[in-house]
């Protein structure tokens, strides 16, 4: 009889590991529901695993035998090409599987259905290879997690508790509405972010244009102008500059180049990132805005995990792996740590100094009211309007200090290409009154 590995989650949510020898992997989590757990991770035993392989290989190589691809099949992937799909086409296609499921369409027709009008390569190939692993037995889930560049923690971790609660409709419906709201609120950031980025390799371009083209012919006819006499400091600061960019234009390029990489480099360190990331959360303009986008995912991520079934430690867990800041993860993982010792969830809310009172003061009343998840996307719903508010107010504010941050550069200029002049000017009305002496 087969053997299967098992992870599961008792009723207090402590993660509990073992093995069963039962006929198939439904029988096994039948009988862990019959003790009591929730099973989240259920697989086959390794020695069993290969001397399955064997077998169908061994089938697979016989005359005329058909060998199906399933998990754990030769799978060539050539590394940097067709490793992901953007969260968009994501997007619809979740929202399209959903539609067909809930219409009462079989999993593993609605995935034929959509792989035949698939447009993207990439995402059409993945719908194969999932269809073919459903025909070979595997849940959906575990062809998913066969994918995990295109299907993340949370994706799969919905799934699974979808197909293992029988509601797998509900689950890919509550999946796709999480996606299309994430994805709203990813579109208005960044057509936000698109001004003032314009606006600075605008700024850019000219600072380069008169550094390199207009700067240095104004210095030929102040050196024939002036002669000998020096230029204003500040003059000479722009000239110096000019000298600089214009002449060794690869280097200052390099250099700007190395920092850029330097800094990405730094992202990867804990500390780097940590203070990025908590920077970012600070930041005047821009902070408001990342802060309330940050506690809007955390709230709607934990909020959709928990009502579609997923216990909450393991829950705590996803969000922590993807809330794409530092800072929030750490909080979450103070939660975590929190929850698994019997505590409640908003005192390390309150001690991270991230989640304002509003927020904390709701998760307090979904916890002691048992309606955590409900709460949880009321929030998310809240903070979604906080959002477009914070993204308006942030346009109106950058557009004049854009405006100013030109103005500033260009003006620099102009006043260092004008004291000299002035100087000119000046040395030549005291020749004059001299010679009239």
């Amino acid at each position: 009889m087969p053997k299967f590995d098992y992870v599961a989650m008792d009723s207090r949510g402590k993660e509990t590991k073992g093995s069963l020898d039962v006929g198939s992997q439904a029988d096994a989590i039948s009988r862990l529901k019959e003790m009591g757990f929730f099973p989240t991770k259920v697989s086959e035993a390794k020695v069993e695993k290969a001397k399955g392989d064997n077998k169908k290989a061994a089938k697979s190589a016989a005359p005329g035998g058909r060998g199906k691809k399933k998990k754990g099949g030769i799978n060539i992937r050539i590394p940097g090409f067709g490793g992901g799909v953007k969260s968009k086409v994501l997007t619809t296609f979740t929202r399209q599987l959903a539609t067909l499921v809930d219409a009462g369409l079989p999993l593993l027709r609605g995935l034929r259905v959509l792989e035949k009008q698939e447009r993207n390569v990439t995402l059409k190939r993945i719908l194969t290879d999932l269809a073919v692993s459903i025909e070979g037995g595997s849940t959906f889930s575990e062809g998913l997690a066969q994918h995990p560049r295109v299907f993340n923690k949370l994706f799969i971790n919905m799934v699974r508790a979808g197909e293992l609660g029988g509601v797998l409709e509900v689950v890919l419906n509550r999946l796709s509405e999480f996606m299309e709201k994430s994805q709203k609120i990813k579109g208005k950031v960044v057509a936000a972010m698109f001004y003032p980025a314009a606006v600075m390799v605008v700024a850019g371009g000219i600072l380069v244009l008169l550094l390199v083209v207009v700067v240095p012919k104004f210095k030929a006819i102040f050196a024939d102008l002036l002669g000998g006499a020096g230029m204003p400091a500040f003059t000479q600061i722009i000239l110096n500059i000019s000298d600089t960019v214009a002449n060794h234009f690869l280097y200052v390029a390099a250099g700007a180049v190395a920092l850029f990489i330097l800094f990405r480099l730094s992202l990867r360190t804990k500390l780097g990132r940590r203070l990025f990331d908590k920077l970012k959360l600070h930041f005047p303009v821009l902070g408001p805005v990342m802060s309330k986008v940050a506690i809007a995912r955390f709230s709607r991520t934990l909020g959709t995990l928990v009502s579609s079934g997923v216990p909450i430690l393991q829950a705590l867990n996803i969000v922590r792996e993807t809330s794409g800041n530092v800072i929030i993860s750490n909080a979450v993982q103070a939660v975590h740590d929190s929850v698994k010792e019997g505590e409640t969830i908003t005192a390390p809310l309150e001690a991270s100094n991230v989640f304002p009172p509003m927020v904390i003061s709701m998760v307090d009343v979904g916890e002691q009211t048992g309606a955590l998840p409900e709460m949880l996307t009321k929030i998310a719903d809240n903070y979604d309007d906080e959002v477009d508010n914070a993204v308006s107010a942030m346009t109106s504010l950058l557009e004049p200090i854009m405006i100013v941050f030109l103005a500033v550069i260009v003006g620099s200029i102009v006043i260092a290409l004008f004291l000299p002049l002035i100087t000119l000017i000046d040395k030549l009305g005291s020749d004059d009154g001299g010679d009239s002496k």
